[in-house]
């Protein structure tokens, strides 16, 4: 379903006011509550076609202390008749607690079962998992515990590298403020695209990320770097991408032998330096691809992939897709229109 920000409120009209139930519980993770909360909210007061309800419920009601130390107010999910339009299960300290807490599975099956979407943020899916609405599923959570999470239920199969994953009317999001992440498609979801970039322009965030959405980016990795010759070699590969960056010429930048020199990078990052070298140039063509008009061809020579056959190759074999459906998903709206003759 699309819908312009620009749209009489058919949306809305057809769904009366829906209802966005958050689920949280004591030593809750505040951005998996509040980052949600204010996508929504902000598309209530932005878009004309939006007119969100939300509710925060714990088992029990009343005040809630978030791990941040933060005390906000719930409602006893008891006390919340179906049906929801979006049902989501929110993350935190606790979270074993929360997914062997039977009286919380119950109302999050029974409201579950009417809700048009049900979603979770961060390690919410163990609570979505425990309750069984994950079964058979692709899901995600935050990367420190997607192995947990696929040794403990073994019928979920767990993508570890994405912001947030769509299964049928479930979905789950990765940490923390991937949450906003996956607010931002519900909102484009109902209102469109146009819509959803709107509420991010208000919030300050990016609607999409760049990568294919994944979770690490070859940045941040880069930031946990500590060894010098490593940690001063990465910010100049990123500005040379178009030249030699084989394995050899890097040793010989950092000045170490190709075999020290591979180990440490290995050791310092967890990845190859051929590894890295590719994930930082798929991520300076993705931006590109979102973000310019410039033709694949041009952005394959100034990413170091030589030829647009070569970047296309990386791209289905890393993001299961291609450099042109890849612009047209995730272009954004004041990016300039790619020239038609390529």
């Amino acid at each position: 379903m699309t819908i312009p920000a620009t749209a009489e409120p058919l949306y809305a009209a057809r769904m009366g006011c829906p209802r966005v139930v958050v689920v949280t519980f004591a030593q809750a993770q505040i951005l998996d509550v509040t980052g949600p909360l204010e996508v929504f909210s902000s598309a209530s007061r932005f878009l004309p076609s939006a007119r969100y309800r939300t509710d925060v419920v714990t088992t029990t009601g009343g005040p809630v202390l978030a791990s941040c130390g933060l005390e906000f107010a719930a409602t006893p999910i008891a006390d919340v008749d179906p049906p929801v339009d979006t049902l989501v299960v929110a993350g935190g300290a606790e979270m074993k607690e929360a997914a062997a807490d039977q009286e919380l599975l119950h109302h999050v099956r029974r409201l579950a079962a009417g809700a048009r979407r049900v979603t979770s943020v961060c390690s919410g899916a163990f609570v979505l998992a425990a309750a069984g609405l994950l079964s058979g599923r692709r899901a995600t959570t935050h990367w420190a515990e997607c192995g947990l999470l696929n040794d403990t239920y073994a019928d979920v199969t767990v993508e570890s590298d994405s912001i947030y994953v769509q299964d049928g009317n479930v979905w789950t999001s990765a940490g923390v403020t991937a949450g906003i992440d996956l607010a931002l498609a519900l909102v484009a979801e109902d209102h469109g695209h146009q819509a959803a970039a709107s509420v991010a322009r208000h919030l300050v965030v990016y609607l999409q990320r760049s990568g294919g959405q994944a979770q690490f980016s070859a940045l941040m990795a880069a930031q946990g770097a500590d060894t010098p010759p490593v940690r001063d070699l990465l910010p100049w590969l990123r500005d040379h991408l178009d030249e030699d960056l084989s394995v050899p010429a890097l040793a010989r930048r950092a000045n170490l032998s190709e075999r020290h020199f591979s180990r440490v990078f290995k050791a310092e990052l967890g990845v190859t330096a051929a590894e890295h070298v590719e994930i930082v140039r798929l991520e300076s063509a993705c931006r590109l691809l979102e973000t310019t008009g410039r033709s694949i061809e041009q952005i394959a020579r100034t990413c170091g992939f030589g030829t647009p056959e070569t970047m296309n190759r990386t791209f289905r074999r890393r993001l299961n897709t291609t450099p042109g459906e890849h612009r047209e998903h995730f272009r954004t709206p004041d990016a300039p229109s790619p020239d038609p003759r390529w």
